[in-house]
């Protein structure tokens, strides 16, 4: 198939970002598609944002989702942004392999971003090819998808077009876009490069673009900026912690993949934790342990202090003052995210929040721990010790006089069994299943992927002849290890 070319499909994109900020924002164009093939399609999605299915799986659409059929509306530009990678700074990052189309106004009246990543090289490419493969924009799909289902923020995944195009990696694989869907790509990293060229109308700009997009109630602050600062520490608090409850590593914490908006973004290195271990790591190239599941409540918050350094000008004209102020917001972040983890592991042992249920958690931490046991199993099995049949969680575990005492004085406080099953998923991207969806499609079978994403679409609801989709992965699996994609 050649580059499509047809008519543009009449959607009408707005420009919000660039015409705001326009220091940020490159206008460029995607690199031609030499075969685009419609791999996946989130008809759900294309609904929310009042867009037609139908429409997207014709050429005219499938063109618009690889980025070589712009409607009128449209204007694509390479954002620019800055970034602490594995702590340190890098100055000029942006988008090296991704362009934002514009902006939609879904069906609830909210704007969002269509976003392309792998869409081709970029001035900001780095020397990279600009180009992605085939596998991780297929991961991204997936376990986006499956984070929007456990009721997580999240970026979501729109589509992913085949390209045609052999992109070089270790080996040659074959070329993929994904059309991601965001309520902006404003990053942690867009205010440190904002900051960065010591432009402060430009810094002010940009936090009123953020007020207006994100955190209108901050608009009406006697301190403005500060309730951003304020709303975002919130937000971060709140997505961490639901990442914890579930056992997400997201595996790569640098400054510009944490939102302003609060949605996880960047689903490169990342992966759901099976044994619980709090020095989990996925990444390959997290050989410091970084980013483990146990640090990520503090990145986020380093990574935080770095978002208030960009306001500091912002906040008050007395630098003390301005420095007071931020780390009275990132007392926001900690008492937030102990908050709603708190609240979130009482969900989990299906108990009301209190210090009784907190008590009963930490030691089941520690259990867990000890015996190895798996996250999502150990606590989808407390429903059916809540009614009665406590062998299956008690097969999980080495320590049976310990998990025995535990269940006793657990079961005192009358868990809801209900609270129980609609808050520990049964299905999560098992990782052997991703890798093996992966494997699959990448030589042509989108089968497995396809199945892959009906079970993890529908997390909580136990239904027969999954079974596979609810187990760890096999012994023989060995050590799972996760690569960016680039």
């Amino acid at each position: 198939m050649d580059e499509v070319t047809t008519t543009p499909l009449a959607i009408p994109f707005t420009q919000q970002f660039a015409a705001d900020l326009p220091e940020l924002a490159l206008p460029w164009q995607a690199a031609e598609t030499p075969d685009p093939q419609l791999l996946l399609l989130n008809d759900a999605l294309a609904a929310e944002l009042d867009l037609d299915p139908e429409a997207l799986r014709g050429l005219d659409g499938v063109g618009l989702l690889a980025g070589t059929t712009v409607p009128p509306s449209a204007s694509p530009v390479a954002q620019a942004y800055s970034g602490h990678q594995f702590g340190g700074y890098s100055p000029r990052l942006g988008d090296g392999r991704a362009l934002l189309i514009g902006e939609l106004t879904d069906r609830d009246g909210q704007l969002r971003d269509l976003h392309l990543k792998g869409s081709g090289p970029t001035p900001f490419s780095r020397g990279g090819d600009g180009f992605a493969a085939v596998g991780p924009m297929l991961r991204e799909h997936v376990i986006s998808e499956a984070m929007h289902a456990l009721g997580i923020p999240t970026t979501r995944a729109l589509g992913v077009v085949a390209t045609g195009r052999p992109v070089r990696r270790e080996t040659v694989l074959p070329g993929a876009v994904l059309a991601r869907v965001a309520s902006s790509h404003l990053r942690v990293g867009t205010f440190q490069y904002a900051a960065s060229t010591g432009d402060l109308e430009l810094v002010r700009r940009l936090a009123d673009h953020a007020i207006e997009r994100h955190h209108p109630e901050a608009a009406s602050s006697e301190h403005p900026y500060r309730a951003l600062l304020d709303a975002v520490a919130a937000a971060q608090a709140e997505l961490v912690a639901r990442w914890m409850l579930v056992g997400f590593v997201h595996g790569v914490m640098n400054t510009d993949n944490m939102t302003i908006s609060g949605e996880t973004i960047d689903y490169g290195p990342c992966a759901f934790m099976e044994t619980y271990d709090p020095a989990t790591v996925y990444s390959s190239i997290d050989t410091g342990g970084r980013y483990a599941y146990g640090n990520q409540p503090l990145v986020a918050q380093w990574n935080l202090a770095r978002f208030a350094e960009t306001l500091l000008p912002l906040l008050d004209d007395d630098s003390d003052r301005a420095v007071s102020m931020a780390e009275e917001s990132l007392g926001v972040f900690r008492t937030t995210y102990s908050d709603t983890y708190a609240a979130g592991l009482a969900a989990k042992l299906g108990l009301p929040a209190d210090d009784a249920a907190h008590a009963l958690g930490e030691e089941l931490l520690t259990l867990l721990h000890a015996s190895h046991v798996d996250w999502t199993t150990g606590f989808r099995a407390l429903g059916a010790a809540a009614r009665g049949d406590a062998e299956p969680l008690r097969g999980l575990f080495l320590d049976l006089p310990g998990i025995d005492d535990w269940l006793s004085r657990w079961r005192a406080l009358d868990p809801d069994p209900a609270l129980l099953d609609r808050t520990n998923p049964v299905y999560v991207p098992r990782n052997h299943l991703v890798e093996e969806a992966l494997d699959a499609a990448t030589a042509g079978d989108l089968d497995p992927v396809q199945r892959l994403l009906e079970v993890v679409l529908h997390p909580f609801d136990e239904r027969p002849g999954l079974e596979r989709y609810a187990t760890p992965a096999p012994q023989d699996f060995g050590r799972y290890i996760t690569y960016c994609g680039t």
